[in-house]
Formats: C-alpha cells, structure tokens, sequence
C-alpha cells in the first residue's frame, strides 16, 4: 500500500492514528483504575515531558498479560516503572517482571512508586543497557516489552524473538511514531528511527512464526504471539 501525504502543512509529521475524541471516549471508560501512585507516575510524566505509554496502552499491557497468565515478563527500556506497574499487577504475587534502565536515578523513583503501590516485590529492576542486561538474564519469558530507543527496535526484536515462550508476546510500543511510518515526507526526532521502526514492524509481520498485530491506541503497540510449536 502506497504511503499517504501528510495531513497537514502546519503539522506535517504528526498523523494522528486515532481520533482524539475517541481517544477521549476511551480515556473517560478507565477512571476506575484512578490508583493514588498511577495518578502521582502521570502528574510527574507531565511536569518532566517524560514518555510514558499512558493509561490506555497500560491498561491494554495489563489486559494482555492476564490474557495468557504471565508470570516471566521482560522490559526493554522502564522509565521509572509506570508500564511495569500495570505488568506487575498482571503477574501477580508469584511473577516477576524484569526492569532495565539506564539511569539510576530512575530505579529510585520506581522503588518509591511501587512500593507504594504494594508492587516492588514482583520486580527486579537492573540499571544499564537493556540488551546487555537480557543477554545476562537466564531463561524464557511469557512477555518480551520494548520501549526501548527506536534505532534499536530491530535488534531488540532479533534478540527476544527466541526468548519467548510458545504462547507468549513481543509487545512493543511507539510502531507508527507518531505517524511518520505512514507519512511519504518526514522529519525524525533522530535520523534513522523512523527507517527503523519500519523495518522492525515489517521483520516481524515477515517472520512464520509470529502472529501479529498493531493496535493504533496512542502511538501505536504491535502485538506478536509466538505460535504453538
């Protein structure tokens, strides 16, 4: 499928997938996960302008989590744990749910917000480069998560691909980057993301052994399960 022209002139590198209005419908249906913590990890996205998936794309991580009974669940890239708090309430007290971040500063504030939530104990947060912190961790996992730099999508998805178990997903978040992957003339953020956000997505609608999927919520979140052998 040809690629489409840019909405706007004003506004030529933002398509937005959804309209906002829906969006805003949606929003309005979960209020009722309003948790105090969820509330202060949203206020302080908004004071920093730090990129968190929000509350309909958490909720939708927490969904899906539960949806095949994850209990081993691996992040590509944390924050300071706002999308591990909605897979940390999906794993339940028996789960784990492997954090990564390069900035330690990061792990405090996850600590502070998740033990407030009643959450920490299912986590095990390692400060450094994702990658290098997944080729150090043992084992397979029911969820592979990325959000980590969008240059790296298409290695982080060669490297988990074989990490998840029969069953299990590869979700990833930021797919259509704010509508530069369906916009012919674009300006990226940093050069090469978009090329390589374009090449992931298409890797894995490629590979046989996945079947996947992308939900247009926000900005975007492929979901690829793993078929049974």
């Amino acid at each position: 499928m040809a690629k489409i022209q840019s909405p706007t002139v004003e506004n030529p590198n933002v398509l937005l997938p959804v309209n906002p209005a829906i969006e805003k419908y949606m929003r309005g249906l979960v209020k009722q996960t309003d948790h105090p913590v969820l509330l202060e990890m949203e206020d302080l996205a908004k004071q920093k302008n730090f990129p968190i998936v929000d509350r309909l794309v958490g909720t939708c991580l927490e969904v899906l989590a539960k949806m095949i009974n994850a209990k081993r669940i691996f992040e590509f890239g944390s924050g300071y744990g706002y999308s591990a708090f909605w897979f940390a309430r999906a794993v339940g007290t028996e789960g784990k749910v492997v954090c990564t971040d390069n900035n330690a500063a990061n792990k405090i504030k996850a600590k502070q917000y998740l033990s407030a939530a009643g959450l920490w104990d299912r986590i095990d947060f390692k400060v450094g480069y994702a990658q290098e912190v997944f080729l150090q961790t043992d084992g397979m996992f029911d969820i592979c998560y990325n959000d980590a730099d969008k240059g790296e999508y298409p290695n982080v998805w060669q490297m988990a691909r074989g990490r998840i178990r029969p069953g299990g997903l590869y979700i990833a978040d930021n797919v259509l980057w704010h509508g530069r992957v369906a916009v012919e003339n674009f300006t990226d953020i940093v050069s090469g993301w978009t090329e390589a956000i374009l090449t992931h997505n298409q890797l894995i609608f490629d590979d046989p052994e996945f079947d996947a999927f992308i939900n247009p919520t926000r900005d975007g979140v492929i979901v690829a399960r793993r078929k049974m052998a």
